[in-house]
C-alpha cells in the first residue's frame, strides 16, 4: 500500500475520532450547538492541504489582515459583531414575510418585540437576526429583518440533529448554512476554548458551494476563488504565544478547527457575537495575522455523523 495513502487513513482516523462539543450557549444551557459529529464540531488540523491553497489564498488576499468583525461598544450606533436573542415559549411566534419564500423556512418564529439585529435598529447592512428557543432547542435565523415583520430569507434548524438545508437553498447566511456555530463568542474565551469553526467572508467568491454549504452567491466561475463551505486552517507553526489572551484562544480555534467561508463581503473577516466582555484592542492584534498564515483544508469526505 502506497505510504502516502497509509498516512492519509491514519490522519482521518485521528482528526475524526474525538470530535468536541461545543459550548452551549449560558442562557440554554440544555441545548447543543448541533451534535459533536457535526462538522462545524470537528477539528481539521490533522487533514491535509488542498492542492490548490496557495491558489485560494492568494485569491482572497495573501498580504490582507485578518480582522475580528465582533467586539464591545458601538460602531456606527450598533453592536460589533451578529447579536442573538435566547427565547422560551412566553415569546409570541410571528408570521414573516419573505422575499426568498421558496428557500426560506414558513416558521412562525418567536420574535421578542426588542429582537437583537445586527448593526442595531437603524442598519442597512445584513440586518440577521438569530433566536435560541431554549425549551425546543431550536434555532432561528433570520437575514434582513425589518420590523412588520418582513425579511430577506430565513431558516429553522433543530439544534439536536446535523440535518442540512435542501441543495440549492440558501439560509439567512449566503451558504445555506446556519450562522450561530460560527460565532466566536466572549462566554467560550472567557472559558479559555472555543471548540468549533468560525465563520467567515471572502471579498469575492466562486459560483459553487461545497459541503457544508448547500448555496453560492456569485457569478463567477474561476476555480481560482473560494466556493461556499470551503474550510481554511491558522498554520500550525504559526507562532501565536504573543497575542494577548482573547486573541490566542481565536488564533488556537483557528488553527484546529478553521473556518468556513459563509458569505462575501470583506476577505479574512471572522464573525462573532457582541458582548461587553470583548477587549476591543486585544481582538485588534489579530490584524498581525496576513493570509499567508492560512492554508485550504483538504476536506475530502468531512461529513456530519
Amino acid at each position: 500500500m502506497p505510504l502516502r495513502r497509509t498516512g492519509f487513513g491514519l490522519l482521518a482516523v485521528l482528526a475524526f475520532a474525538a470530535p468536541a462539543t461545543a459550548a452551549p450557549l449560558p442562557q440554554a444551557p440544555n441545548c447543543p450547538i448541533f451534535p459533536a459529529t457535526n462538522v462545524w464540531n470537528k477539528p481539521v488540523n490533522r487533514l491535509p492541504v488542498a492542492s490548490n491553497s496557495a491558489t485560494i489564498v492568494r485569491s482572497i488576499g495573501a498580504t490582507l489582515d485578518l480582522h475580528a468583525d465582533f467586539g464591545s461598544g458601538l460602531w456606527n450606533g450598533g453592536p460589533i459583531g451578529i447579536p442573538f436573542d435566547v427565547v422560551d415559549s412566553s415569546t409570541s411566534p410571528s408570521t414573516v414575510a419573505f422575499d426568498y419564500a421558496d428557500e426560506s423556512d414558513a416558521g412562525p418564529y418567536p420574535i421578542p418585540s426588542n429582537v437583537h439585529i445586527e448593526g442595531g435598529p437603524n442598519a442597512t447592512g445584513d440586518r440577521h437576526a438569530i433566536l435560541v428557543d431554549k425549551g425546543s432547542c431550536k434555532l432561528y435565523e433570520l437575514f434582513d429583518l425589518w420590523p412588520g415583520w418582513s425579511a430577506g430569507s430565513g431558516a429553522i434548524w433543530d439544534l439536536g440533529t446535523n440535518a442540512l438545508r435542501p441543495a440549492g437553498w440558501t439560509s439567512a447566511d449566503a451558504a445555506g448554512v446556519p450562522i450561530l456555530p460560527g460565532l466566536a463568542r466572549y462566554s467560550e474565551v472567557a472559558a479559555g476554548t472555543i471548540d468549533h469553526a468560525l465563520r467567515f467572508t471572502v471579498r469575492k467568491s466562486r459560483r459553487f458551494y461545497v459541503y457544508p454549504a448547500r448555496h453560492y452567491a456569485s457569478p463567477y466561475a474561476s476555480t481560482s476563488l473560494p466556493p461556499m463551505g470551503l474550510r481554511l486552517r491558522l498554520k500550525g507553526s504559526y507562532p501565536i504565544d504573543t497575542f494577548p489572551p482573547q486573541a490566542r484562544v481565536v488564533l488556537r480555534a483557528l488553527k484546529r478547527y478553521g473556518m468556513i467561508v459563509a458569505d462575501n463581503g470583506s476577505s479574512w473577516y471572522i464573525s462573532g457575537a457582541p458582548d461587553a466582555g470583548w477587549d476591543n484592542d486585544q481582538l485588534h492584534t489579530l490584524g498581525r495575522v496576513k493570509g499567508t498564515a492560512f492554508v485550504v483544508v483538504n476536506t475530502k469526505g468531512l461529513r456530519n455523523g
